[in-house]
């Protein structure tokens, strides 16, 4: 489970991250330079094939990149900086379904100054499947996210 901060939130920049509230996203585990997340795909996350839409696929593993490239618990002089994605590819691999749950594992590659490579695999899983032991279900997306840490405005 995440630890919580003083807010009594499991990261602080989800108490007005509305995006991630109205997808319903569970934060399993953070940590610095890490985060794993999940939610259940709703009817109104599908497309016009009854798939999930690539956006909220892309939507939910950007918020598993959110939380590994900001820490919970920023250092002394580092609470006036946040971390923002310079750019990302994503790669949809496997299409998911209504009532999936759906789990995203992110963690930091590499490091240099302000800059930052992040991974961030995206799984589903039917809710009462049983996968394999140590595994959130079947991969469907890679997402990979270059990070700038930029002064906070």
């Amino acid at each position: 489970m995440a630890e919580t901060t003083l807010s009594g939130l499991p990261h602080p920049i989800l108490a007005n991250d509305h995006a991630s509230a109205w997808m319903g996203i569970e934060v399993l585990a953070v940590g610095d330079g890490h985060a794993t997340i999940r939610m259940t795909l709703r009817q109104e996350m599908l497309n016009g094939f009854g798939m999930a839409h690539g956006g909220m696929i892309f939507a939910f593993a950007d918020s598993a990149f959110a939380l590994a490239c900001n820490p919970a618990n920023p250092a002394p002089g580092a609470e006036n900086t946040i971390t923002v994605a310079s750019g990302v590819d994503i790669n949809f691999l496997k299409p998911a379904y209504q009532g999936q749950v759906i789990t995203a594992a992110a963690s930091l590659r590499s490091s240099a100054g302000r800059s930052g490579i992040y991974d961030i695999q995206v799984f589903a899983a039917d809710a009462a499947a049983d996968t394999i032991p140590g595994t959130p279900g079947e991969l469907i997306a890679e997402f990979r996210g270059r990070s700038r840490t930029i002064p906070r405005k």
